[in-house]
């Protein structure tokens, strides 16, 4: 235990880092992913072409593949926000086609007599979109978003690699000084990943308690 406690103040600085990769990549998600979703439903064929091909590429291309681009690609195009950056923009627009799918699937979940007693009274799609479908929609994925968030979570960790001192960096650099505590440390992380995933987990469940939609 020594190794833990010793070291809590650095540990406490690792999940800080993770989690400010899981609001700033989440958030940039959750605005992207739903974006995509709306042009995935739009009467306009151009939109849903390019929504059709931001999805089959980002979410069929593996999120490693994604950082390194990023992180080594933008740079040489003279594009460079920063290492932590770059690596929130992989993560983001990774996690963006996931949450897009799930937006779209919480969308067709809704009668479609809304959407036509919507046009019917002369409301565009746009209105129609982000005042009688979103608002539903969202309430009604809520669990799928969540299973998205937490995956996200766990993908933080690729991060280490690339220097970002987040809770899996920090876990490197413990088990090379701690040796003998190999086991007590990899519990101790895991603890907190576990305590971030059940925090989104009841969060979600709240959420849904508090916005069910009656059917």
């Amino acid at each position: 235990m020594d190794a833990l406690t010793d070291n809590l103040d650095l540990i406490l600085k690792g999940f800080l880092e993770t989690l400010k990769l899981l609001l700033s990549s989440g958030l940039l998600a959750l605005a992207l992913g739903t974006l995509i979703g709306v042009f995935r439903l739009s009467p306009v064929p151009i939109l849903r072409g390019v929504a059709v091909a931001y999805v089959t590429i980002f979410r069929n291309t593996p999120l490693l593949v994604l950082i390194l681009l990023t992180y080594y690609g933008l740079p040489q195009l003279g594009i460079d926000f920063g290492f932590f950056w770059n690596i929130t923009l992989a993560m983001g627009f990774y996690t963006a086609s996931f949450v897009s799918e799930a937006i779209r699937s919480g969308v067709n979940g809704i009668p479609l007599g809304q959407a036509e007693a919507a046009r019917s009274i002369g409301m565009p799609f746009g209105m129609t979109m982000t005042q009688v479908l979103l608002p539903q929609a969202f309430r009604l994925v809520v669990p799928p978003l969540a299973s998205v968030f937490i995956a996200l979570t766990k993908n933080t960790s690729l991060a280490a690699g690339f220097g970002i001192a987040e809770a899996t960096f920090r876990l490197k650099g413990l088990l090379n000084d701690h040796a003998t505590e190999r086991v007590t440390i990899f519990v101790g992380i895991a603890i907190g990943y576990i305590i971030i995933v059940e925090l989104i987990s009841f969060g979600a469940h709240l959420f849904e308690r508090k916005y069910a939609v009656t059917r």
